[in-house]
């Protein structure tokens, strides 16, 4: 919460710096996957909407935080070995998220009715939910619990975007900074959340 509380009070000193502002509403699609160190176990990927808001400050050189409700997640699977007498894995991993990102961005290219922006900055997902859902079956097992998931994931995005009138159009890749799932009964798990962003905003200030 430290964290979250030092993000904020830079994002309130820095839009007096910057000054101009705009702000509106903002929707997208998202494809995230949750990785792990184990070979014996593969991760699927996982599509999901997201919405928000965001605030921008600034104009060729901008500032923007935003508040962004995002479902992330992924799927891990593991065949039956009937040699070791290990049973197969397949669970989904489901997570509702507030996340937080604050972003800085640079105009490259003015078009006149529209720009061409890079864009790089952290973010804070607070999880307000998890469910983990599990094949059922004598030959599954379920190893993984809503308990072993870490409440706050941090991220960092890097991407590109372009303003096109009054609508805004980012392109982002997030690389997850810390493990969101650790451990699992007796073993390292060692899971991060990936996540791969289109949205599309409205400028109605």
């Amino acid at each position: 919460m430290k964290k979250l509380a030092l993000i904020f009070i830079f994002t309130l000193s820095a839009g007096v710096v910057f000054g101009q502002f705009t702000l509106g509403p903002k929707v997208g699609f998202n494809t995230s996957k949750l990785t792990t160190d184990i070979d014996e176990i593969s991760s699927d990927l996982s599509n999901n909407f997201q919405f928000g808001a965001f605030v921008r400050f600034g104009t060729k050189f901008y500032l923007q935080p935003e508040v962004n409700w995002v479902t992330a997640g992924g799927t891990f699977k593991k065949p039956a070995d009937a040699d070791a007498n290990a049973k197969a894995i397949d669970q989904e991993v489901k997570l509702e998220t507030i996340e937080i990102p604050v972003i800085v961005g640079w105009r490259l290219l003015n078009l006149g009715v529209g720009n061409v922006r890079v864009l790089a900055g952290p973010s804070a997902s607070i999880v307000t939910d998890k469910t983990v859902s599990t094949t059922s079956g004598e030959s599954f097992i379920n190893p993984i619990t809503s308990a072993d998931i870490d409440d706050l994931i941090w991220g960092f995005n890097i991407g590109a975007g372009a303003d096109i009138l009054m609508f805004t159009i980012d392109v982002r890749y997030q690389m997850g900074l810390n493990e969101v799932i650790t451990k699992v009964e007796n073993f390292d798990f060692n899971s991060k959340n990936n996540m791969f962003a289109v949205s599309v905003g409205w400028k109605i200030l």
